[in-house]
């Protein structure tokens, strides 16, 4: 049998190692996933960084936004997640973070499983040294085991969705998830105004997010202008948005009843006083600030500015601390002047995943999703790459390729 090349790396600020690794005998509950796309993410970052705050297995496999297809399958893994049937051929994603199923969160809150006590972890807690070696998506191949690892959950993409979308549909989904939530919580209604604090891929897969589940207007603030912001200001259709000089009409009735304007964008390098920011971001809203804020940046300073970007009584999504970045002050005098409700959300359960797939195949043609995608290829030389340019931001998705040929015709 052919060998099979995965990467990992021993420690932070180490470079990456292409080792091989022999073809694996497929168990019964198994499957052999040839990877199509694996996108670089900002926790991959903050890993190499040495910012995430939990041991980890040094040397491992990063990368866990996987798409690919499969070509080994155990006998008695039929289905997928979804009870969706799968076999050699099926076209897949897998999430990094699968609940147990078993611990307390995930018996008795099934709805916050995203607590899960005993998770499985691709591209993160799963060691290299561990057989047969394939646990992350920065490699040719990955490999499942539900007999080992039985929190494992794999979900089918439909047959005719761009494996390049599918390796999106892990990080879209976290901001599904929060929207969702605002939505069960009357705090995100159709219609309704929403900035997006950072112009990073989650920050701009908020956006397309929040039009499609009924935002009126949607706001960008974020930098650098190219190429993220002139993304995050992305109209449907495709067609680039660019920073919004003038004011805008008013929503009527909060934005009801009219179709949405393309997304508005504000680049935090050209508008640097955060009181004009704060004043302006409130203009384009309308004059009173937005129905919805969420944070995407990843930098604690933005949440007291975003408040401000809020309407009285509107609603805070936190999303976007999901590492520890430090502490800040701030006034809490102002969260119950403003008479506002913030909430944190954490990743996704494992049945949001179907969610991110089917909005994302939903929406194929109305956005530039591959615009946000830099493609590399799977050497040293091109992870290495990869990483670097997502930590200078001269990417919005750096994503690693291992077989070119499988993204023929895929955009």
């Amino acid at each position: 049998m052919s060998m099979i090349r995965v990467s990992t790396f021993d420690g932070p600020g180490a470079e990456p190692v292409i080792r091989e690794v022999p073809w694996p005998k497929v168990g019964r509950k198994g499957a052999l996933i040839k990877v199509a796309a694996c996108g670089v993410c900002g926790t991959d970052l903050h890993i190499l960084k040495g910012h995430w705050p939990k041991p980890l297995p040094w040397p491992f496999t990063l990368g866990h936004e996987i798409s690919g297809v499969v070509v080994e399958i155990g006998p008695d893994l039929k289905t997928d997640w979804m009870d969706q049937p799968i076999g050699e051929g099926s076209k897949i994603m897998i999430p990094p973070f699968m609940p147990c199923g078993d611990c307390y969160y995930c018996k008795h809150y099934p709805e916050h499983s995203n607590r899960c006590q005993t998770p499985v972890y691709y591209g993160r807690y799963l060691g290299f040294d561990m057989a047969p070696h394939l646990w992350g998506g920065w490699a040719e191949y990955v490999y499942v085991d539900l007999e080992r690892l039985p929190g494992t959950k794999i979900y089918k993409l439909p047959d005719d969705m761009s494996l390049r979308l599918g390796a999106m549909s892990e990080p879209i989904t976290s901001t599904i998830r929060g929207f969702a939530r605002a939505q069960r919580m009357g705090g995100f209604k159709w219609g309704d105004t929403v900035v997006v604090q950072g112009s990073g891929p989650i920050g701009i897969l908020a956006v397309a997010a929040a039009q499609e589940m009924g935002a009126g207007k949607v706001i960008c603030v974020g930098a650098p202008e190219s190429p993220r912001l002139e993304l995050g200001g992305a109209a449907r259709g495709g067609a680039p948005g660019g920073l919004i000089h003038e004011r805008p009409p008013p929503p009527r009735g909060g934005g009801r009843g009219r179709r949405a304007p393309p997304p508005a964008t504000v680049d935090i390098t050209t508008m640097t006083d955060q009181q004009e920011r704060i004043a302006h971001v409130r203009e384009l809203c309308g004059g009173f600030g937005a129905d919805v804020v969420m944070d995407c940046t990843g930098h604690p300073t933005a949440g007291p500015e975003g408040i401000e970007f809020l309407r009285d009584s509107g609603f805070y999504i936190e999303m976007g601390q999901f590492t520890d970045a430090g502490s800040i002050m701030t006034n809490w005098h102002r969260f119950v002047a403003k008479d506002i409700t913030i909430m944190g959300s954490w990743a996704f359960t494992e049945n949001d995943l179907a969610l991110g797939v089917k909005m994302l195949h939903h929406a194929a043609d109305k956005y530039p999703w591959f615009d946000m995608q830099t493609l590399y290829p799977f050497d040293a030389d091109g992870v290495r790459h990869a990483v670097a340019d997502a930590m200078a931001m001269r990417t919005v998705k750096s994503t690693i390729v291992p077989f070119p040929e499988m993204l023929d015709g895929d955009g």
